[in-house]
């Protein structure tokens, strides 16, 4: 049986982003679990490696000068400078290929380059991740125990900064509880691929248009009888 609507097949450009720890990274981590089709961009930093860091998950680490030789290149889709000096960047291998097949890629990426990629791709669905509250961010700050003292103000008084960037992004997820805050981006997710503006063409069935000719017909009948 055909459908009545032919919609666009384009995967999703899907952009993660949000203030110092609101956990953006273990929502990310549990879309992806429960949501295998979804193709997951892994970005490029030229800062050091904390504790805890995986090469290759939350990033892949490389010096400054390898950074700006994969500039030079064009390797990157977009590319930011966070803080005055520390490079971020995300590679274009595999995403245009992957969406054109039909295939939603992630980004989890901070604000400047979610900025930055939709000025490229106006499509792209940009989501914000907030902590339930700026207290609960100042706990996971020194929960972390991974810096001193003036470093967590530091910390603390970017992600004040970044809460302003809110009004850029298309949706906003209070990551109150993961499980939830999933559920939401999932929602989202399904809500975009039923945009009218995907569809591509509108079908009819023969016995519909049949209907359809035979109903106009007869209403212009109808209306020449009254004009005479």
């Amino acid at each position: 049986m055909r459908e009545t609507i032919k919609t666009s097949n384009k995967g999703n450009l899907i952009i993660i982003s949000g203030t110092t720890c609101a956990g953006k990274g273990t929502v990310s981590k549990k879309l992806l679990e429960k949501n295998k089709n979804i193709y997951r961009s892994v970005s490029y930093t030229s800062r050091s490696i904390r504790g805890g860091d995986i090469e290759g998950n939350e990033y892949f680490f490389i010096t400054k000068d390898k950074f700006l030789e994969k500039i030079k290149n064009d390797e990157f889709l977009e590319y930011a400078i966070v803080h005055g000096k520390d490079y971020y960047g995300t590679p274009k291998t595999n995403i245009l290929e992957k969406l054109n097949n039909g295939i939603d890629c992630l980004l989890e990426i901070n604000i400047e380059g979610a900025k930055n990629i939709k000025e490229k791709f106006p499509d792209a669905i940009l989501i914000f991740i907030l902590a339930p509250s700026m207290e609960e961010v100042k706990r996971r700050i020194i929960a972390r125990g991974l810096e001193d003292k003036e470093k967590i103000l530091d910390r603390f008084k970017s992600a004040y900064n970044e809460l302003n960037e809110v009004t850029k992004y298309n949706y906003v997820v209070v990551n109150d509880i993961v499980d939830e805050a999933v559920k939401k981006i999932e929602a989202i997710i399904l809500a975009e691929k039923c945009r009218v503006d995907r569809i591509e063409e509108i079908y009819t069935g023969t016995l519909e248009e049949q209907i359809h000719e035979s109903l106009i017909e007869k209403n212009l009948i109808n209306i020449e009888r009254t004009i005479d």
